[in-house]
Order: structure tokens, then sequence, then C-alpha cells
């Protein structure tokens, strides 16, 4: 900043001394003209101080605005010096020369080279600056960044990994139970659960690596996800999964999506509190597959509803609110698309996903 505030000054300092000089200069000329012929070293020095203006551009002009005199031009067409002349009348660079008896010419200036190479360099010095200030931003955003995907794998994977043990040892003793064929324990129903504990074992190996997608019907993941919640909610939950008119395929990885709507349909029915409906809405475009689903809950309020998708923030007395992290961390990281708050009131809440054809 000190660098910035010393160059302006500079530069302002310039400005003052080229004025100056186009003063002696005007000066100089208005001499030149008024000089009599037996006057000639008033004349030679006039001449000589006119002579030695290399750099500042100057165009005078007589009292009918015809150009008489100019200097320090890159071209010297008509058209060209009218155009400047224009240029420096919108300034307040000029000098009336008195002739006498009425008579009168205007010296119009500009700026030199090296003034206009001057007048960009704190623009410059301040881009270099910004530039600098948006690098070390980057740096130490991206290692953060870093750090979280590290975080987030490895406690995806150790979350797996411990889950796997018990699993294992679970699976064994279905076999057992199948063997004996006792009726008074719902063998199938506990192998359900083992299947699904393998499902959640496999969804959290996921995260951390790069997801296969697979095109699949959106509609049949969706069902499949919906029914079992269904058969694990209350009765008074009323889920209702709209049929489109024709299948809607998209690219996904059908565990990672299924986790998806998992989440955000439990979050649904928390909202609710055991009773209301829940709604999703299929809908295609050329590119784009939208999955909208709306709850009849009590809404987000206003100040939380940025921060909903923010790692460990939760509007819930338990939890460690990292449910629709992991749902942005998905649809937007491995399925290159969108989920966003598409809108929330006291009559309930919609969500909505976008994914790529």
């Amino acid at each position: 900043m000190v660098t910035l505030w010393k160059t302006n000054q500079f530069l302002q300092d310039f400005k003052k001394e080229e004025h100056a000089k186009m003063a002696i200069l005007a000066s100089a000329y208005q001499k030149l003209i008024e000089v009599k012929n037996d006057n000639q070293p008033l004349f030679n020095l006039s001449s000589m101080i006119l002579e030695n203006n290399h750099t500042i551009p100057v165009i005078i002009v007589d009292k009918n605005d015809h150009i008489v005199f100019y200097r320090n031009f890159s071209k010297n067409k008509p058209a060209f010096l009218k155009k400047k002349l224009q240029a420096f009348k919108q300034t307040d660079k000029h000098f009336k020369l008195d002739l006498g008896k009425g008579d009168y010419q205007i010296l119009y200036y500009g700026n030199s080279s090296l003034l206009n190479k001057l007048t960009y360099y704190p623009l410059i010095l301040g881009g270099i600056f910004l530039l600098f200030l948006i690098i070390i931003y980057l740096y130490y955003h991206t290692g953060k960044i870093s750090d979280e995907n590290k975080l987030w794998s490895g406690l995806a994977k150790e979350t797996a990994h411990q889950i796997g043990t018990p699993l294992s040892s679970l699976m064994g003793w279905v076999e057992l139970l199948k063997a004996e064929d006792n009726i008074d324990i719902p063998v199938e129903e506990i192998e359900k659960d083992v299947q699904r504990l393998n499902v959640i074992s496999q969804r959290f190996s996921k995260i951390g690596s790069v997801p296969v997608l697979t095109q699949a019907d959106i509609y049949k993941i969706t069902q499949k996800t919906v029914q079992y919640i269904k058969n694990r909610s209350s009765k008074w939950i009323d889920i209702k999964l709209h049929k489109p008119a024709k299948p809607v395929c998209a690219l996904v990885n059908e565990q990672l999506y299924a986790w998806v709507i998992e989440n955000i349909l439990k979050n649904a029915i928390d909202a609710m509190k055991g009773k209301g409906q829940i709604d999703i809405v299929l809908t295609e475009s050329d590119k784009q597959v939208l999955i909208d689903i709306s709850d009849t809950g009590s809404g987000i309020p206003a100040g939380k509803a940025k921060r909903i998708f923010e790692p460990g923030f939760t509007t819930k007395k338990r939890g460690w609110g990292l449910g629709l992290s992991l749902t942005k961390r998905i649809i937007e990281q491995y399925h290159k698309g969108k989920i966003y708050l598409r809108q929330t009131s006291a009559k309930g809440t919609t969500f909505r996903i976008v994914l790529p054809k």
C-alpha cells in the first residue's frame, strides 16, 4: 500500500511538472509569434524551447478552430489530428495565447507517452498485489480442502472397516440359523438387516475413491429406497413417488445415489415429526434429470437455510450434522450434479437434485 501511495504521489508530481513545461512552451510560442525580425536572440530562444519538446503532444488552433501547429504525434493525417483535438478538448489541458487586437490562439496538449505508462503503473502494481493475495488464498484454501478430503476419506474407510468385522460374523450366524430351520426366529428379516449393513459398509468404502457411474433408471433406484424407508417408518408417513410417463435415466452410482435419497427422506420424516406427506417428482430435460423431494414439515429457519450443507451443522438435538454434507459431496463431487434447497416455508421444504444425463 505504501508503494502504491508513493507511486501515485510521484505521478501527481510528474503531471504538475508537465503542466509547468507546457506553460513555458505556450509562453515561448506566443513570444515567437510576436517577435520582430530585428529581435533575433528572443526568436532563437523561443524557437529552441518549441523544438526541444520531443514527448508532449501539442496542437495549436486559431480562433476559428483551424489547426496551425502540431507536434509529437505518430500520424499527421488531418482526420487523426482532429480526433486527437476533440479528445484534448474534453480535458482542462490548454492555454489561451493572446496575440493582440482581438486575435488569439489556443494551445492544447495531452499526456506524454511516459506519463501514460506511469498512469497505468499503479493499476498494474495493484493487480499484481491482488493476484498475489488470490494465490495465497487459493494455496491455503486448497490445502484446507485437501485436509478435509483426507479426513472424510479416512473416517469413511475406518467406519467401513469397523462395520465389516462384526458384519462377517453376523452373516455366519444367519447361515447357521437357516440350517436349524427354527420358525420362531425371523431369519429372513435378520438377513435383510445384515444385507443392509453390508450395503452401508460398501457405501462408506466408496467415499474417498472414484465411484463407478453407470446408466440407470432413476425411478427404479428411488423406488427401492422409498420402499425400504416406508417399511421402517410410521404409518402416518405417506411417501409418494410419482412415476414419470417414460423411463428417466442418468449416470449414477446406485448405492451412493440411494444413500442421498435415504438421507433426504430421513430428514424430511424428522422435520414432520412422524406425521405428514413426502412427494418425489422426477422430470428431465435434454441434458439433465431433476429430482424434487418435498415434505410437509415445519420448514428450515431463514437464518439456518444457508448452512444446512456445512459439515457439523445440524438443527437436531442429536446427530453429527454429516448427512446433508455427505449428500452434497456425493451429488456434486462424484456425480458432477447439483443439490440445493429449492424452497422452504412453514408449510414444508423442497430439495432439488440435478443429475447430468
